[in-house]
């Protein structure tokens, strides 16, 4: 089994999460977690999206955490949301250098860069779905616009790849491989699946297994993703999270 001391992916009250930034940090050392990220959502996540207002203080609050806490390191996140066929997400370059780390995902509902990223983000996959447009040509679509957006930007971590757009997994996994941006495999969601991970594996790809905690007590919940990490076959170094990946580093 495997030894997580790190949990990257946690939500506040500063999103759609219950909790607060305090609550999720005592979850994580309870837990005996070395690191912890706060990573709410993007701007333009519609109605739960981090305000750019509330950055200053969220960075205030998570450095007077580091000052009194010194078992765990505190990281301040975000998890930023693809709205461009280019690659494009929803941090302006202005805003990049106030996290210490970015994870970015797909969501649907977040406002899109324009009229015709909204149509083939979200109107084309849906219509993807219901066989109604060719599916392969969709695919092709999602997995360059995320090949793209890890090369345009910082992005540390992939979030739940496959959980909500299809994607070619092989093809993704083989870029991320060579920015070394870590695929997450979530603990809520279930995502990447087995068989995503295993294609990963073999294209060199590097893991975090993470809680997307929404409520403090499940901060440092890895149970299903170990689950899939390890039915997968991966070794304990290619996830970065673990106590030996972290030992490397």
């Amino acid at each position: 089994m495997y030894i997580l001391t790190a949990d990257y992916h946690t939500h506040t009250r500063y999103s759609h999460g219950k909790g607060t930034i305090l609550g999720n940090v005592e979850a994580a050392r309870k837990k005996g977690l070395k690191k912890i990220a706060i990573t709410d959502h993007g701007f333009k996540h519609i109605g739960i999206g981090t305000a750019v207002s509330d950055l200053g203080k969220i960075r205030e609050e998570i450095t007077r955490l580091n000052q009194r806490f010194s078992d765990i390191e505190i990281l301040m996140g975000i998890e930023a949301n693809l709205i461009g066929m280019d690659g494009e997400i929803d941090i302006p370059q202005k805003h990049l250098n106030a996290f210490d780390i970015i994870l970015m995902g797909f969501h649907k509902a977040v406002i899109p860069a324009s009229f015709q990223d909204a149509w083939v983000l979200f109107a084309r996959n849906a219509l993807g779905k219901l066989g109604l447009v060719d599916r392969n040509t969709i695919r092709k679509a999602n997995t360059q616009a995320l090949i793209c957006a890890i090369n345009r930007y910082p992005i540390r971590i992939l979030t739940h790849p496959g959980a909500k757009i299809d994607i070619d997994s092989r093809e993704l996994a083989r870029e991320a491989a060579k920015l070394d941006v870590a695929l997450e495999i979530n603990s809520s969601h279930g995502f990447m699946t087995v068989e995503y991970v295993k294609m990963a594996l073999e294209e060199g790809a590097s893991f975090v297994i993470n809680s997307d905690a929404h409520t403090p007590d499940r901060v440092g919940d890895f149970k299903r993703g170990m689950e899939i990490a390890n039915e997968a076959g991966v070794p304990p170094h290619r996830i970065i999270n673990t106590k030996e990946a972290m030992e490397i580093q």
